[in-house]
């Protein structure tokens, strides 16, 4: 682990290769699982304010469950989360003609419909952020069904943090990132 201003990261972000493979495994982290996205206090908020907006793009029994259990829940941690469907994916998912998950939300988003792309937990994977008193740890999630991500991520020679840059910079700041690349590179110098 090393601190970049009031955050802890692992050099496992560093250190692993990642770049989803969604032909692999055709969005698998939107529908397995026994919990919904992760969600910051201010994006349920957000969930509430645009689910008309959103609603539009997600499917009949994602609706349902939204508007049976709410734009959010509180997940068995105590912490929020998306709601599911039948305990399996995420209310807000979406499926493509090839049967690949997409999230509804980021569908409206790319369309121009809201502003908001989707939760950052989701934007961020494989990262996971923990935010604590002083501290905000940010490591990497090892998943048996992202294996296929690090098998192109190793191919392409992508590392997890570059994978989920634009992620990052929209949750810590773009000089954040820029000292995260210069710890990279000093990392990678003395650990090849």
């Amino acid at each position: 682990m090393f601190q970049l201003g009031n955050t802890l990261v692992s050099e496992e972000i560093i250190e692993n290769d990642f770049v989803c493979n969604l032909t692999a495994c055709k969005g698998a982290c939107c529908v397995d699982g026994d919990a919904g996205a992760p969600l910051e206090e201010k994006e349920t908020e957000i969930l509430v304010d645009i689910f008309s907006k959103v609603k539009p793009f997600l499917r009949p029994e994602g609706i349902k469950a939204i508007e049976e259990k709410g734009a959010f829940v509180k997940g068995e941690d105590g912490d929020w989360e998306t709601p599911l469907i039948n305990k399996s994916e995420c209310a807000y998912v979406v499926f493509g003609d090839t049967g690949i998950a997409k999230c509804g939300l980021e569908e409206a988003y790319e369309k121009g419909i809201t502003k908001w792309k989707k939760p950052i937990s989701c934007h961020l994977y494989p990262v996971r952020v923990k935010e604590y008193t002083k501290l905000t740890a940010v490591n990497y999630h090892k998943w048996q069904v992202c294996d296929p991500a690090c098998q192109l991520g190793e191919s392409l020679k992508v590392p997890v943090y570059k994978f989920v840059k634009e992620a990052l910079i929209r949750k810590f700041g773009k000089k954040w990132y820029d000292e995260l690349e210069l710890v990279a590179k000093d990392h990678l110098k003395s650990h090849p």
